[in-house]
């Protein structure tokens, strides 16, 4: 029988956690302009930078992201409520008055609260992620009303597996054991004893949700607790606006790094599927499966668990993303890159090691030793660190293949009612998959940095200057290295002599050859 997602979220109300994030803003804007009859949405907020919850939300709803509700139903903002809270306190900072009043409202429970930082400490990703999440089931047990609890994880936190399937497996180690450890361990204690605590993970990150996952499976007797795990989540497909982003994390930041010139080498298996899903077509899913998990008459023997991702719809390489990316950006570039856009990936480590030398540190070393001559802050090496940081934790995940059957997420499509598919449509097989790198791309340049589209002929004729400029580079670099062969090898000599009224004229390799032939 066909179910109606905006029937049951009718005059319910929910509460998310995380709803600042990048999955988080774009989950409260669909909520509100899809559902129009939904109750309240409560959203767990703390000040920041000096501004209240208040101030944040109003700053959060002044964004692109909600234009369109500011158009056609901007009355509809009023409810949402924002909770001054925190998943890093106890109750999240809340009061039992606080808590009291939600027990008694609340019918859903997003809990997207997370670091997203793959390189973060140990301490700050399980403090973050598991122990956020054994609040948060906390904080579930004392809502009276609650139908779902949706616990956001993502789809690569076992690595010790080959196929990852929708069912659980046993972490490493158990939470409880890990979250003691980081209460008395300072990060110099933990940084001992993290490689033998995280095992096959690669970082802390995917080992932090892995615990979460085992407390949320943990609450499963007592809760009606259900698991997503997104794959890579992406730019917006087409709602609420094509290519939405608001940050470089994951395979648009490498793109859009590299159209600003700054990434020249990654080290990614170009033949391997890219397992990603749309932060919309995401959030249509977590949506449906409230729904579905809320209206359950039976408690299902285990936990459900849905992979969300779909790769496997419309199968996309890694060398297709970067070279659609790297095309699209030739024929309209980014704004001062800081060199022509011309990187490339390998599967090659030795490659990629140099490439990253002559690429990446000694323009960067150079540049900053120009700043220091003329008397400006150095930046440079400083950015290049972090860049390289950020490519060796997602160079993990580009160099493998990772497989995620999808069953439980295919069939949410089927179970919705007719109109309803479209609304919260989940099935990428006939999208077209240029325009939406595409619309990446420009989205990366709008909503992050902030760039004019209307400049792009500028941009261009920068470009072409860059390409002129990169070839005179390589010729001269080229030219002094088989200089230095001819200075060091006779036969090297002897070889170039041959070409002499060509030769000698050239920078360089003319001196060496002919200088010593005198």
């Amino acid at each position: 029988m066909a179910a109606s997602v905006r029937e049951f979220y009718k005059e319910k109300n929910v509460l998310v956690t995380g709803g600042t994030g990048f999955m988080g803003k774009v989950l409260i804007e669909k909520l509100l302009y899809s559902i129009p009859d939904i109750g309240h949405v409560y959203v767990l907020m703390r000040p920041k930078r000096g501004k209240s919850i208040k101030q944040r939300l109003e700053e959060m709803f002044r964004l692109p992201l909600f234009d369109r509700i500011r158009k056609e139903r901007p009355a509809i903002f009023k409810k949402v409520k924002p909770l001054q809270g925190d998943v890093l306190f106890d109750n999240f900072g809340l009061s039992d008055t606080d808590i009291d009043n939600l027990s008694k409202q609340i019918s859903v429970l997003f809990h997207f609260a997370a670091t997203l930082k793959l390189e973060a400490p140990l301490k700050d990703n399980v403090d973050m992620n598991t122990c956020g999440t054994l609040r948060t089931v906390n904080i579930a047990k004392r809502l009276k009303n609650l139908l779902a609890f949706i616990h956001l994880s993502t789809a690569f936190c076992y690595p010790d597996y080959k196929i990852l399937d929708e069912k659980m497996h046993a972490p490493p180690v158990k939470p409880e054991d890990v979250m003691r450890l980081i209460e008395w361990m300072d990060d110099k204690q933990l940084s001992l004893i993290a490689p033998s605590l995280l095992g096959p993970h690669p970082n802390s990150y995917t080992f932090s949700k892995r615990l979460a996952e085992n407390i949320i499976e943990q609450a499963f007797e007592d809760l009606p607790t259900t698991i997503v795990r997104p794959s890579i989540v992406c730019p917006a497909l087409s709602e609420p606006i094509a290519g939405w982003v608001d940050s470089l994390n994951g395979p648009v930041g490498v793109m859009l790094g590299a159209g600003k010139g700054v990434i020249r080498s990654m080290l990614c298996d170009g033949s391997l599927t890219a397992q990603v899903i749309p932060v919309d077509t995401a959030i249509n899913a977590i949506i449906a499966i409230g729904m579905l998990e809320g209206t359950r008459t039976e408690k299902p023997p285990v936990i459900p668990i849905y992979n969300a991702n779909i790769g496997h719809q419309k199968p996309t390489t890694w060398g297709e993303v970067l070279q659609i990316g790297k095309d699209y950006g030739r024929k309209y570039p980014l704004a001062w890159p800081l060199w022509y856009p011309n990187g490339d990936i390998t599967t090659n480590e030795t490659l990629h090691y140099f490439r990253r030398i002559f690429y990446h540190l000694v323009p960067a070393y150079t540049i900053d030793f120009l700043l220091l001559l003329l008397g400006q802050k150095r930046f440079m090496v400083r950015i290049q660190n972090r860049i390289s940081q950020g490519l060796e934790v997602l160079q993990y995940f580009t160099m493998r293949p990772w497989i995620f059957p999808c069953q439980n997420f295919d069939n949410i499509q089927a179970i919705l009612e007719g109109e309803e598919r479209k609304i919260f449509n989940m099935d990428l097989t006939a999208s077209d998959r240029v325009k939406y790198l595409e619309d990446c791309v420009e989205g990366g340049r709008i909503f992050c940095f902030k760039e004019d589209p209307n400049k792009v002929p500028y941009n261009r004729s920068y470009h072409n200057f860059l390409y002129v400029l990169d070839w005179i580079v390589k010729i001269m670099f080229w030219l002094f290295i088989l200089s230095l062969l001819a200075s060091w090898f006779e036969p090297v000599r002897d070889l170039f002599s041959i070409g002499e009224p060509f030769v000698k004229h050239l920078p360089f390799l003319g001196p060496a050859v002919f200088d010593k032939t005198i």
